[in-house]
Order: C-alpha cells, then sequence, then structure tokens
C-alpha cells in the first residue's frame, strides 16, 4: 500500500500543484491549512509522514512539532522553510523534525527526502530525530547532555563536529553532499569552502577511530559527498 502523507501550507499554490504531484508519485495525499488544522486532521486518522510549511497561521509548522513530541506522536515530519539561516535550520532539527527543505525547492528532492525518511522510520516508534541517544558501532551520542562516548570512554569534539557526528548519525544510510553540510550546518552566511567539511570529517575519523580506506562508520562517495553506513539505533 502507498504511503500517506499530510501536505501542511497555507499557500494554496502549494498545496494546489504539490499535491498532485506527489500523488503522481505514487503517495496518498491530504492537505491542511496550518497546523491546527493538521492537529484536527491527525485525530481522525494517522499518516506515515507530514511535509509542512514553517511559517503559517494558528500554529506553524515548528509548533506543530513541538506539540507532536510533546504527545509522543513520532510520525516524521519534513519542514519547508523559507529562512535561509542556520539557525533556523538547526533549530528545526532540534525540536524533532525530521528533515527540512528550503523554498523554492525542486519536487524530485521533496520525494527522495520523503522517502529517505521512510526508509529510516519504524511505525509507532521515537524516530532517530527525536531520539535523546543515538547509538552505532561502539559509538553513543548522548543528544541531551552534547556527550559523545566510543566503547563507553568520553571523547572530545569540536563544536562544528560534534554537530555533523550528530546529523550523520540522525541521516544514516543517506548520501551527504558537502554543499547540504554546508547549508544545514555551517549556513550560507558563512564564507567557507567544501574543505571545511573534509577537515571535520577527517576530526571525526580521527577521534571515532574509523579508517577512510576500511571505513566503519563514515564513507566517502566519490564525486558525491559522504555517507554514515554504520546501522544507527536510537534511545
Amino acid at each position: 500500500m502507498s504511503s500517506s502523507i499530510l501536505l501542511v501550507d497555507d499557500e494554496e499554490a502549494i498545496t494546489t500543484t504539490l499535491a498532485p504531484y506527489l500523488e503522481r508519485s505514487g503517495f496518498r495525499v491530504e492537505c491542511a491549512p496550518d497546523g491546527e488544522a493538521a492537529l484536527e486532521a491527525l485525530a481522525v486518522r494517522g499518516v506515515d509522514i507530514i511535509v509542512s510549511d514553517v511559517l503559517m497561521p494558528r500554529r506553524d509548522g515548528r509548533s506543530l512539532v513541538r506539540e507532536l513530541r510533546s504527545r509522543q506522536d513520532w510520525t516524521p515530519v519534513i519542514l519547508l522553510t523559507q529562512v535561509d539561516g542556520s539557525f533556523e535550520k538547526s533549530a528545526a532539527l532540534d525540536e524533532g523534525a525530521d528533515d527540512y527543505l528550503a523554498k523554492p525547492f525542486d519536487p524530485p528532492e521533496l520525494i527522495a527526502r520523503i522517502r529517505a525518511v521512510l526508509r529510516r522510520t519504524t511505525p509507532g516508534e521515537r524516530t532517530l530525530a527525536s531520539a535523546k541517544r543515538l547509538v552505532a558501532d561502539g559509538v553513543e551520542f548522548d543528544r541531551t547532555a552534547r556527550r559523545v562516548f566510543v566503547a563507553g570512554r568520553e571523547v572530545v569534539l569540536t563544536p562544528r563536529a560534534s554537530l555533523l557526528l550528530e546529523y550523520f548519525m540522525s541521516h544514516p544510510d543517506e548520501l551527504h553532499t558537502r554543499e547540504r553540510l554546508l547549508e544545514t550546518l555551517w549556513g550560507y552566511e558563512f564564507a567557507v569552502s567544501s574543505r571545511a567539511v573534509d577537515h571535520r570529517v577527517a576530526e571525526l575519523r580521527r577521534v571515532l577511530g574509523d579508517d577512510a580506506g576500511q571505513p566503519r562508520l563514515i564513507e566517502t562517495v566519490p564525486g558525491g559527498g559522504y555517507r554514515f553506513i554504520s546501522p544507527v539505533r536510537g534511545g
């Protein structure tokens, strides 16, 4: 059976064009004009994933995510935002959103994000984006205390490397381009090159004991970027 999507956006131009596109891509789609309407729809029947705008009347997208997570509702959420700032993006992820996409976006990229989130989600269980602990092959990330342990021993990472590890572990088995990582974790307001990502990946490998030649955690995809290849479980 096809997966169901609740599309939440107050712009009719978005819902009337995006909903049919999602349906043509094989999804069942229901629309809601804002966060309050979304909660009302979810009270009637659940969905597999929510795609929501951030800026809306009555209840915005981030408030919708906070309300769902406070109810222990782990339905995965992808936020659509027009705000091009690293703070807004990291805040959305910190509050329990599973991914975000900046407007305007390429619809095929949204489809790819939806399918990636659904692949790593088990219905009814806490999503990795909402987990307080992330564990993979001897590496534990305590998101509440912002502490990282390898084989039970605490290790120290620079702040940016810590953010990168958290993002990798909450988005495993996905290809992350350097440009996407720069946009998400550095923000376009920072004039940095893609080498900044490479330096932080090198730091992670050194501290976590991961061999670039035979990786167990972070794989380099030639011409593509990086992928966290170890299975991750949340807690």
